[in-house]
């Protein structure tokens, strides 16, 4: 006797770290300072108790109805236990939607915070954990695990404790009424079932996992190949990606086929257990009517009662596998709220606030990895007001200066400072909220131009966007467009070129405002002639700021303060611009370099012409 919502490649088994996934879940179930929630939670339980009362009883007046019209059935009429058995069923009903509707409230309550935790957890974990994460896997991860919420909650308080009370009381039923054979019978079957249906579903788990797992590779390699698009037809390499997904999709099929051909045992099993407890009660039930001891009603009663039981009771079978399933989806979303974030802030970390923006690199020295050192004794200072370039070839170090001045990651010696403040000792919030980037790589979102500009401070007004775009140079070419700033940029800014992306996050650092202004070749997508206007733009967002300019065009920061040569993780030259090409060392190669790429840059534009 299966029930029919067995019939489901998807079921499995709990794993070891289940109670700690349901203890999890259970501070939002019965969350602190929403007395609201609690209340409806215990009212829920309430109607879920009255449901049940309802459902016991109702085998009695069906019972009564039977007695009486085998008793005289030309004379008596039992209206009032036939109307009360239909009321008692309206009711039955009744209060199981009255419960579902008030706990509706609760499980979506949960449903919406533990995403927002785990959303919340993700931007707070470091960069490294991010540079080594795979988009497409992990948002099916969140997806799966938050989908699994509502479904756990309400299977465990709903079907799992109604079904082991309703156990309980038709056991006592039996017991009472029909003697201890009766109860004995009946509760033997159901251990064997219980202990059946778990040990068999605990075995099947291994297939869940595998279909999670191959589901997870399946959508990663999707979401990679698209968001890779061009590059797939730049090397025309569609049959590949086909190839790799196709694989993926073929071991998830494999454990998709081991899962259901596992379930139909389960389901076979589950039905020879119980149709044996009903054959044997049934059986003694009707010796009882034919030697007398009990009634037809009486017949009737154990039938409507162990039927009335079997059904939650083969619904537990699918309850539990829907439920370890679900602890399953919310296992890996749970691991990562428990992920630490490798940079944290301290526990007396104070906001950054300070009158004079001064950064300083005090003997730094840093690597990602512990066979390959990026920076060397690393020491320098940007007073406040001040430009400060970096050059150098690529693998010096000097995009990692920006990722450490962000305090994406902890210097491994020496310190950073703004203001006179280590870094380490103020809020990352504060810290960030201080410095403006415009990077080498811009990303967008899909959205709108003018929502990517006001990105730099969300609560700005048109006038505010407007004006630092005029500032980044893109207003113009914006207004020529027909939807102006409402025309939407694309996923990842791709129906952008590179020079506007680069505008736009001029734009949006512009709006931003920040005391610490921070440019990692921030032109180096623009031709000459944009560069050149940006540049003068650039020159006024960066007066009176602390500026760090990294730098791969040279012509672009000869009114620097001061040159830093970055070259293998230190500096082997510094001054000014003029003081350098003096020197003729590294920084003289390095623009002599460019002169003369940029002489037959020229030319071949005067051939072209």
């Amino acid at each position: 006797m299966t029930s029919p919502h067995n019939r489901s490649p998807d079921r499995a088994g709990p794993a070891r770290g289940d109670w700690a996934t349901v203890r999890s879940l259970g501070a939002h179930l019965w969350p602190p300072g929403h007395a609201d929630l609690k209340a409806r939670v215990v009212f829920a339980m309430l109607a879920l108790i009255a449901a049940k009362g309802v459902n016991v009883y109702v085998p009695f007046l069906y019972k009564g109805a039977v007695d009486a019209l085998s008793a005289k059935p030309e004379i008596i009429m039992p209206v009032g236990l036939i109307v009360g058995y239909g009321l008692a069923r309206i009711l039955q009903q009744s209060f199981g939607e009255l419960r579902d509707f008030i706990f509706a409230r609760v499980s979506q309550h949960a449903q919406r915070t533990v995403a927002l935790e785990t959303f919340r957890h993700l931007h707070e974990l470091s960069l490294a954990f991010h540079l080594d994460r795979q988009t497409g896997g992990l948002s099916r991860v969140i997806e799966r695990g938050t989908r699994a919420i509502q479904s756990v909650l309400s299977f465990m308080l709903f079907n799992i404790i109604p079904t082991l009370i309703e156990i309980l009381l038709v056991s006592g039923i039996l017991y009472f009424k029909f003697g201890w054979f009766y109860a004995a019978v009946t509760l033997g079957m159901i251990a064997i079932y219980i202990t059946f249906t778990f040990n068999v579903t605990n075995w099947r788990t291994k297939y869940r996992r595998s279909m999670n797992e191959r589901d997870t590779e399946a959508n990663t390699k999707a979401i990679d190949s698209l968001l890779n698009f061009e590059t797939v037809k730049y090397f025309v390499n569609e049959e590949h990606e086909y190839g790799r997904y196709d694989a993926s999709l073929t071991q998830y099929q494999t454990a998709a086929l081991k899962s259901q051909s596992s379930l139909s045992m389960l389901n076979i099993g589950q039905g020879l257990i119980i149709g044996s407890g009903l054959i044997a009660v049934m059986w003694m039930a009707a010796q009882g009517v034919q030697t007398g001891a009990l009634s037809v009603g009486d017949f009737v009663l154990v039938n409507t009662l162990l039927l009335q039981l079997f059904l939650p009771l083969n619904f537990l079978g699918w309850v539990y596998r829907e439920i370890s399933q679900g602890l399953i989806d919310m296992e890996k979303m749970f691991e990562l709220i428990r992920v630490n974030a490798e940079v944290s802030d301290a526990p007396s970390a104070s906001a950054l606030t300070t009158r004079e923006w001064t950064v300083e690199f005090d003997h730094v020295n840093f690597s990602y990895n512990p066979d390959r050192q990026i920076l060397r004794d690393v020491s320098f200072k940007i007073p406040a007001g001040q430009t400060v370039a970096v050059v150098g070839p690529s693998g010096s170090g000097k995009s990692t200066l920006a990722r450490l001045l962000f305090r994406f990651y902890d210097v491994h010696s020496g310190a950073i400072r703004i203001g006179g403040h280590d870094l380490r000792e103020v809020t990352q919030k504060s810290l960030r909220q201080a410095i403006g980037i415009v990077p080498q790589d811009t990303v967008l979102f899909n959205d709108s131009i003018g929502y990517n500009i006001r990105y730099g401070k969300p609560g700005a007004g048109d006038e505010a966007v407007v004006e630092a775009a005029k500032l980044s140079q893109i207003h113009n070419f914006v207004e020529s467009l027909p939807r102006k700033y409402d025309t939407p940029v694309g996923e990842r800014g791709l129906k952008l070129s590179g020079g506007e992306k680069q505008r736009v996050a001029i734009a949006r650092t512009i709006l931003k405002n920040p005391p610490v202004l921070m440019l990692d070749e921030a032109t180096s997508a623009l031709d000459s002639h944009t560069e050149k206007e940006i540049q003068a733009s650039l020159r006024e967002v960066s007066r009176n700021r602390t500026t760090l300019v990294i730098a791969h065009r040279l012509s672009t920061i000869v009114d620097a303060d001061e040159i830093l040569v970055l070259k293998q993780g230190s500096i082997v030259e510094r001054g000014r611009h003029q003081d350098l090409l003096k020197l003729q060392g590294e920084y003289a190669a390095m623009w002599r370099k460019q002169q003369e790429a940029r002489e037959i840059e020229k030319k071949l534009e005067a051939l072209t012409e």
